[in-house]
């Protein structure tokens, strides 16, 4: 991916980081000097690094000093710069976001979230594909985005749980959030949401129309995330009476291809579900477009659900049923983490404690699902 700008969001890739920025001429004419964020501390009575903390919108600051600070820069016309914003200082603004993901739509609203918070920290989102292919390429990845000086890092799936990866940023010290784990590893601060509770609901919801023979495409097994999904599915099953049946199961990898070859294999059995649960909107639209090729109705013939909610559900038709995992505010949340250790940093010369940050899922029902025929 090259360098792009998309608006005020700024956005680096590890391979221009470092490119020379041209300077400008003076002119002899003399400019009038900008009001600082020192000159704003002083008015006001405080630090810088408070001023900072009230223009970054931080809620650990008392009301009288939030109102001497924005009296202050109301006086002054005071326009905080990127840099002055910056948690004192330029060096913290670059965060780095390594990506290896087959679903275009997860990763696009993946970054549309991180852009967005980036641009309200002043920061500078740097981009590293990494491909999932050996622990030395995904080291090397850590290695040459740290090099370029990200001074933390966030990490969509699958690379949230790839263990090298994860294992690089330790050893360098580096802060990282993982984003989308299935589970919470005490070793890494994570955000995500009840993978498990979400598919749990979803099959009750399949089961309250009626639906008795459910397919269930699962997702990559190198995901804990895939992994809580089914269970949720079994669980659920079990607790309405029924079974798992092994000829309903099929083994997709969250792509579109893998949902198209899933599909094809689940409906060319001689039990034919009346509903099939994808474990992401990518297969699930698969799902669809192997359907409608077989001349089924979705959703008289067939019901077809997702999870993500990503742009695909809605481009598809009919439109899916699908969890909601809130993909572009969890990408938020975690550029907002790793800033906030990249302080405690900073102030305590150690990592924070890893967290667990849950997130609301919602089941979003559409077009997709019916009473079943039979």
């Amino acid at each position: 991916m090259g360098h792009a700008k998309l608006g005020r969001h700024q956005l680096l890739t590890t391979r221009n980081v470092d490119k020379p920025v041209p300077t400008k001429k003076r002119s002899g004419r003399k400019r009038r000097t900008a009001t600082t964020i020192h000159d704003v501390a002083r008015r006001a009575g405080v630090s810088p690094m408070t001023v900072s903390r009230v223009v970054n919108g931080e809620k650990n600051v008392r009301p009288a000093t939030r109102e001497a600070v924005m009296s202050a820069v109301e006086a002054l016309n005071y326009a905080p710069n990127p840099a002055a914003r910056s948690l004192a200082g330029a060096e913290t603004a670059r965060i780095g976001l390594l990506y290896s993901n087959p679903s275009a739509a997860y990763l696009s609203e993946f970054l549309v979230g991180a852009l967005d918070e980036a641009s309200r920290k002043s920061a500078q989102i740097m981009l590293e594909k990494c491909e999932v292919t050996s622990p030395a390429a995904e080291s090397a990845a850590v290695r040459k985005l740290l090099a370029s000086g990200a001074a933390g890092v966030i990490l969509p799936p699958p690379l949230c749980e790839a263990e090298d990866v994860l294992e690089e940023l330790r050893q360098a010290g580096a802060p990282a959030v993982s984003v989308a784990t299935g589970r919470f590893d005490s070793k890494t601060s994570c955000v995500r949401i009840d993978d498990f509770a979400a598919a749990y609901e979803m099959t009750n919801y399949l089961l309250g129309m009626g639906h008795r023979r459910i397919g269930f495409l699962r997702g990559h097994p190198n995901q804990t995330a895939s992994a809580e999904r089914e269970r949720g599915f079994a669980t659920a099953l079990r607790d309405a009476g029924l079974g798992v049946e092994s000829d309903l199961l099929e083994q997709g990898y969250f792509s579109y291809r893998s949902g198209l070859d899933a599909a094809e294999d689940l409906l060319s059995r001689g039990v034919t579900p009346t509903a099939i649960f994808a474990s992401n909107d990518d297969m699930a639209a698969a799902v669809v477009s192997v359907a409608h090729r077989r001349g089924l109705d979705v959703p008289r013939d067939l019901s077809v659900v997702g999870f993500d909610d990503t742009a695909i559900a809605t481009t598809v038709w009919p439109e899916l049923t699908t969890i909601r995992q809130p993909i572009a505010a969890m990408a938020e949340i975690a550029l907002d983490m790793v800033v906030r250790a990249i302080r405690h940093l900073r102030k305590n010369g150690a990592l924070p404690k890893p967290t667990d940050h849950l997130v609301a899922h919602a089941l979003v029902t559409r077009q997709s699902v019916a009473v079943p025929r039979n």
